[in-house]
């Protein structure tokens, strides 16, 4: 499969879903709530395991884990697509946010939330 641009896959999940006369039911509440139950598909997989179970799960399952995170980007792209909201945009901002909160130097190797660094 080629990498695809945002935009274009927006247009992709767009049109599968107009196709369908869905967007009826996409209202950002119901699309968010499809996220969040994505997300915890994914989780599921992890569910009750860590370490090297985890990982071992995690590559036996990776098709599987794969789709879930599709799901994810799947809804991700809606919500955004419907409120208007540019992610690569929105993306670069919010890393500039991080760099700024988490600079190198201190941050690096540490798990601390940036107001206890």
């Amino acid at each position: 499969m080629s990498k695809q641009t945002l935009a274009a896959l927006t247009a992709q999940i767009v049109a599968f879903r107009d196709a369908r006369d869905w967007a009826q039911f996409h209202n950002p509440k119901d699309v968010a709530l499809s996220l969040s139950l994505e997300v915890g598909e994914v989780l599921e997989h992890m569910q009750w395991v860590n370490g090297e179970a985890l990982q071992t799960r995690l590559t036996e399952r990776r098709e599987a884990v794969g789709e879930e995170l599709a799901d994810v980007l799947y809804y991700t792209l809606l919500l955004a697509h419907d409120l208007g909201i540019e992610l690569d945009t929105a993306f670069a901002a919010k890393m500039a946010r991080n760099a700024e909160k988490y600079p190198v130097a201190k941050a690096r190797g540490s798990s601390k939330k940036y107001t206890e660094l």
